[in-house]
């Protein structure tokens, strides 16, 4: 989840989520991303940031297709978005 005014979702985007490295790690492996916009406070948004324990954004959440979801830290870099969506062995 993220908004355009959030500087910290701007900067993570750059540094970590936009990079060629992740978004080919992201192909490799079958991401698919789901981002929410809660740049006009969007009340689904809201609830859904609420039920995870947020009062805002940037959240991130990783939801691999067997076992429990992941949230990931507020502050993004690359490593750590590509070492948590590799399957581990």
């Amino acid at each position: 989840m993220t908004a355009a005014w959030c500087i910290t979702c701007l900067v993570n985007e750059r540094v970590a989520l936009n990079t060629e490295a992740t978004q080919t790690a992201m192909a490799r492996y079958g991401v698919t991303v789901l981002r929410g916009d809660w740049t006009r406070r969007d009340p689904t948004i809201t609830t859904f940031l609420h039920a995870h324990g947020r009062d805002g954004v940037p959240f991130y959440l990783f939801v691999p297709a067997h076992g429990p979801a992941v949230v990931l830290p507020q502050i993004l870099t690359q490593g750590l978005v590509i070492s948590t969506i590799t399957p581990q062995p």
